[in-house]
């Protein structure tokens, strides 16, 4: 187990030490992708000088990029993503090779971005033909090395953080499709929250692709699962699948079993 899975924060224990902070950051920054430098200040009970610093001494070490109220990870950041160095890469691969089964030919499918996305994308059987639309600048560019699958780029104005499309005109393009599943990488799931996310744009481009699908896909490495992100994405009841790289079985899945969402 990692050293800092399940991690909550106990407002009795002592202030980490700074080794200790600075790999709490490096963690939540390689899980998440993103973080916020007042959530960090909240879960850690620091300064927001003393996360500042944290994160610019993660910056310089070349271990995060840092930007204005927060920071990312390089994997996040990166328009191509290389075929190692990626967060819990192989439980990944996995996730994709499950959700690579549920696309026939004809569908279309409607993708977020990141780095399990990634994977499916090299995960799709060569003989595929479906029509795959995404706001995410590097999904496209790996669905774009695909034979036979036809890729649809949605909207224009660029995030030039997390390399996705944003604004209205992403938002109304989403809403005129009718896609037969909307798959999405999330960030973090919780039975009584639903999917969160830290990130705004993002959060109102997969609001958007929630509405605009048939049936919903949630793609997530467990270490995700009873997390809480700050901004709301959709409820349980919104999700028709949810894929991990654990069996359908294992008892972390069971609230969301129970919760009437099919666990693959």
């Amino acid at each position: 187990m990692h050293l800092f899975a399940g991690f909550k924060y106990n407002p009795t224990k002592l202030l980490m030490l700074k080794k200790e902070r600075q790999a709490y950051i490096l963690h939540q920054v390689n899980l998440h992708n993103k973080v916020l430098s007042a959530t960090l200040c909240q879960e850690i009970n620091v300064s927001e000088d003393t996360i500042r610093r944290d994160l610019q001494e993660l910056a310089d070490e070349g271990k995060i990029i840092k930007v204005h109220g927060g920071a990312l990870s390089h994997s996040f950041h990166e328009v191509f993503h290389l075929s190692n160095g990626v967060y819990s890469q192989d439980k990944k691969k996995i996730i994709a090779q499950k959700a690579a089964a549920l696309i026939q030919n004809g569908m279309f499918i409607l993708t977020s971005g990141g780095t399990t996305i990634i994977e499916l994308a090299r995960a799709l059987p060569a003989q595929l033909r479906a029509t795959f639309m995404s706001g995410s600048i590097p999904a496209i560019l790996e669905y774009m090395q695909h034979p036979t699958i036809d890729v649809i780029m949605i909207g224009d104005r660029v995030s030039k953080n997390s390399k996705i499309t944003i604004g209205a005109e992403a938002i109304a393009k989403i809403r005129e499709i009718k896609a037969d599943l909307c798959i999405l990488g999330i960030n973090a799931i919780d039975v009584r929250h639903g999917t969160t996310d830290n990130d705004w744009d993002v959060v109102q481009l997969k609001k958007a692709m929630v509405e605009s699908a048939q049936k919903v896909v949630c793609l997530t490495i467990a270490e995700k699962i009873n997390t809480i992100q700050p901004i709301h994405i959709c409820g349980v009841q919104d999700i028709d699948i949810l894929i991990t790289e654990r069996s359908p079985d294992d008892p972390l899945l069971k609230p969301y079993v129970d919760a009437g969402i099919q666990v693959l």
